[in-house]
């Protein structure tokens, strides 16, 4: 099983769910239709991994505010890499099918380790650069949903088991990447860095 720093510790997530369009830009530029209910689809422990690697040419990163569960409550924060296979995940949109072969692969689900979340929720943040220029920029008010939404309608069908991870969704500026890319992942909360993690594709 694959695991991930917390608190100096060592967790196992059962799995990570991952929340899809949630933020409007993002859905511009997709062109995706803004859908009338919360997208959720899972990532499997296997897909977990810290190392960012070069997938293929057409696989596209999505930077992402994390959230580590216990006790069925957020309780740790971090950052995440959704990886996405582009082109097969088109395929399956256009049929109606599952995206776990675009979203689900092994090493697909990139993640920082994670810190315990103390602050104001609604001061969350985060900023991704990419070799030294600003990618994506997340804040609470720029989520359609809201953590304690998107944790109500987990467990409205799920069970959250401790340590599983929520992905909270990217916002605009999603990309192909190179091997040798630099990432630089920042997490703030109350204005504060809480999180500062480098990711060099490889």
């Amino acid at each position: 099983m694959q695991t991930v720093p917390y608190n100096n510790q060592t967790i196992t997530p059962s799995k990570i769910i991952c929340v899809g369009r949630n933020y409007v830009e993002h859905i511009k530029e997709l062109n995706n239709e803004t859908p009338d209910s919360m997208v959720l689809f899972n990532k499997p422990n296997s897909a977990i991994t810290s190392e960012l690697k070069y997938i293929q040419e057409d696989c596209r990163f999505e930077g992402e505010i994390c959230f580590l569960i216990k006790n069925k409550e957020i309780e740790g924060i971090g950052f995440g890499f959704d990886l996405t296979k582009a082109s097969l995940q088109n395929k399956m949109k256009e049929k109606g099918l599952p995206w776990e072969r675009a979203k689900g692969f092994d090493g697909s689900a990139v993640l920082s380790s994670f810190v315990p979340l103390q602050g104001e929720m609604q001061s969350i943040e985060m900023k991704l650069f990419r070799n030294g220029t600003l990618q994506q920029h997340a804040t609470y008010d720029l989520m359609i949903y809201k953590p304690d939404k998107i944790l109500s309608e987990i467990q409205s069908f799920m069970t959250l088991e401790d340590d599983d991870v929520i992905m909270s969704g990217t916002p605009k500026g999603v990309a192909t990447y190179k091997k040798y890319d630099v990432f630089l992942a920042l997490i703030y909360v109350n204005n504060k860095i809480v999180l500062k993690e480098e990711f060099v594709a490889d």
